[in-house]
């Protein structure tokens, strides 16, 4: 087969204790999905998930190690971090039952959902889209993904993120308002999902602002972390 130009690279995610990479098919977001953070944007108790995408190229690979390099995006003056647990499909479907979930999950991974948030409230503001504030270049960094068979309590875990030393969010993935197996009942019913997609679960109260040199640290206890520098 020929094309018209080189088709892009596979974007792909390191496996802890393999030399074989996790090919990403694509990124779903799930929105306030912790109580105290639907909380601080205005928004209360259990309403039913909602989803949106990033793009696959938005990956930026980011271990506890060398910090990794963030750009800071253009067209914002209000860069937010969201630090998440990130969970990776191993076997597609649809219409997935939370019961059964658990067998389509290959492993999980710490993610932080960079968010253009002034550009994000204009948008709902004008009752427009918000792609702009959220499926940038370089908005969803992740770690290396661990198998789940390696990620123990991960459903029980801790998750936090320090900015500069000082801690901005910490809660328990135990918090979730819908947790893993109930995000991919209510995703597969409106997505077929597939080998190589990631989703980001959500994130916890005590989102913030990031400055150009920030040093942001973050993680969900018994995954790898990660560090990132921000340009």
């Amino acid at each position: 087969m020929s094309y018209v130009f080189p088709p892009p690279p596979t974007v792909s995610v390191p496996v802890i204790g393999s030399a074989a990479r996790f090919p990403v098919h694509r990124i779903y977001c799930v929105g306030r999905n912790y109580e105290e953070h639907a909380k601080e944007m205005g928004f209360s108790g259990r309403e039913p998930p909602f989803f949106f995408l990033k793009p696959a190229d938005a990956l930026v690979l980011a271990t506890d190690e060398e910090p990794a390099l963030l750009p800071y995006p253009s067209l914002t003056q209000d860069l937010h971090h969201e630090i998440e647990l990130v969970v990776a499909i191993g076997k597609g479907g649809r219409d997935i039952a939370a019961a059964d979930a658990a067998g389509h999950v290959f492993g999980y991974a710490v993610g932080l959902d960079m968010t253009r948030r002034d550009l994000q409230g204009d948008m709902k503001k004008q009752g427009r889209p918000w792609c702009i504030g959220k499926g940038f270049d370089a908005s969803a960094p992740i770690t290396p993904i661990t198998p789940a068979a390696q990620a123990g309590e991960v459903h029980q875990a801790g998750i936090w993120l320090r900015v500069n030393g000082q801690e901005r969010q910490r809660s328990s993935v135990a918090q979730l308002i819908w947790k893993v197996g109930e995000i991919i009942e209510h995703l597969s019913r409106a997505w077929e999902l597939a080998p190589g997609d990631l989703i980001y679960t959500g994130t916890p109260a005590g989102v913030g602002p990031v400055q150009h040199g920030d040093l942001l640290e973050g993680g969900v206890d018994g995954l790898a972390a990660l560090r990132l520098r921000v340009l």
